[in-house]
């Protein structure tokens, strides 16, 4: 499940790397609506089903954080 966190990656794309206030969510392409989408649909299968659940927890934290 550790592994998931290699979706903040794409936070690499943004300039700047780095914004305090800045949400995540929504805005970098593996944050984005259609990303999570994807991750929730990962829950169904059990092959998938521990990256699908890594992901989910990862955004409901980066949507905490939008809050803060």
């Amino acid at each position: 499940m550790m592994a998931t966190m290699v979706v903040d990656l794409d936070h690499l794309l943004a300039v700047p790397i780095y914004d305090p206030n800045r949400c995540s969510i929504g805005f970098h392409p593996l944050h984005s609506y259609y990303a999570i989408g994807v991750y929730v649909i990962l829950l169904f299968f059990p092959k998938t089903r521990l990256v699908g659940i890594g992901l989910v927890i990862h955004m409901i934290l980066d949507y905490i954080d939008c809050f803060m």
